[in-house]
């Protein structure tokens, strides 16, 4: 009997639906629905009652589930020992990032890993890419996220894809989803005073042979979205570095896509902690 099986059935019998249950499982309906359907057939009796109401529990189903509720209370006793013995309750996990990825990509993951070790001391600094991988060599950090590729100085794997996007103000009308170079040509352009980004743009300009006039050149992404905002020229930013985007920005896609690999990076010789460990094993899922 698989125990994941009974924590689907527990979470219905406390949701009341397919649908809640694996909003608070965080999968997807289909998997709840085939977890049920594997356990009722293992068992050869119908545990929920399924209708227009959602779905509750048959009276074998009430009986099993408070089984159930012993079996995954236990399974919390001997996921305690063990992570007790990996160090999981007296640990920690110091993590550096760029700020956009810091913003839009960690919280969530940081809530999550929060939620399965309470007692593991989180920590996150806001550092520039250059600064993430000094943080690393120096010791002071554990992993960082960073856009790729890096040094051989680090293990390193994708994480995420991030477009760049063209920004423009909402007083200009009638302009298509994918914009030609001609187009941009047009534009004064407020520029990201970051080396990695600045450069990227400048690359792909110059790739297909075209100029990027600029006007200004901007060190907060925040500033460069709210002079945008306001008709001072268009910009052209990673879209996680964009948002969120106010009113009076609208978004096009380059000519020819641009986009940033986002990666989790950690230093190559240096082993993990079992926190650090638990938290690549979440990033890697």
């Amino acid at each position: 009997m698989n125990i994941r099986h009974l924590a689907v059935l527990a979470a219905i019998a406390q949701e009341g639906s397919f649908s809640a249950a694996a909003l608070q499982l965080e999968t997807s309906q289909a998997a709840v629905s085939r977890a049920i359907a594997t356990l009722e057939a293992e068992l050869g009796l119908p545990l929920l009652k399924r209708g227009r109401f959602g779905a509750k529990l048959t009276q074998v189903g009430e009986r099993v589930l408070q089984h159930a509720y012993k079996m995954l209370e236990l399974r919390e006793h001997i996921e305690y020992e063990v992570n007790l013995e990996k160090g999981l309750y007296a640990g920690c996990l110091r993590i550096a990032s760029f700020r956009s990825a810091s913003t839009h990509l960690l919280p969530p993951l940081i809530a999550r890993f929060r939620d399965r070790f309470p007692r593991v001391e989180v920590s996150l600094s806001e550092l520039e890419p250059a600064g993430v991988e000094q943080a690393l060599r120096d010791g002071e950090v554990d992993l960082g996220l960073v856009p790729l590729p890096r040094s051989e100085d680090f293990k390193q794997w994708e994480l995420a894809r991030d477009e760049y996007v063209v920004l423009l103000p909402k007083s200009i009308d009638h302009l298509p989803i994918r914009l030609t170079w001609a187009q941009l040509a047009s534009y004064d352009f407020v520029l990201y005073n970051y080396a990695e980004c600045t450069t990227a743009v400048r690359d792909h300009w110059a790739r297909w042979g075209q100029s990027l006039r600029v006007a200004y050149v901007v060190k907060e992404d925040s500033t460069i979205v709210s002079m945008v905002a306001q008709g001072l020229g268009a910009a052209i930013l990673p879209r996680l570095a964009a948002l969120p985007i106010p009113e009076g920005v609208q978004v096009r896609s380059l000519p020819v896509p641009l986009e940033r690999i986002i990666g989790v990076a950690t230093l190559a010789q240096t082993p993990h902690s079992p926190a650090v460990e638990e938290f690549l094993r979440l990033l890697h899922s």
